[in-house]
């Protein structure tokens, strides 16, 4: 859980300084960050604090990838 957590705090931190000449990188950091973050916990044994973080986490790549494209 920890670690999922890790990886969506990295991205919002990503999304605070995301203008610049480095916008494409930064992005797909961002992307890596929060695809890693729901790829990584959809095993906790708390079944519905992890679908609750799914769906949030989903909803930020929805967000994420509407921006890149």
């Amino acid at each position: 859980m920890k670690d999922s957590i890790d990886e969506l705090q990295q991205a919002l931190v990503g999304m605070r300084d995301i203008e610049g000449p480095d916008f494409e990188m930064k992005m797909s950091n961002i992307q890596t960050w929060v695809r890693n973050a729901m790829n990584g916990k959809f095993k906790d044994p708390i079944t519905s604090y992890i679908e609750r973080i799914g769906q949030l986490t989903s909803n930020a790549l929805a967000l994420i990838d509407k921006l890149v494209n």
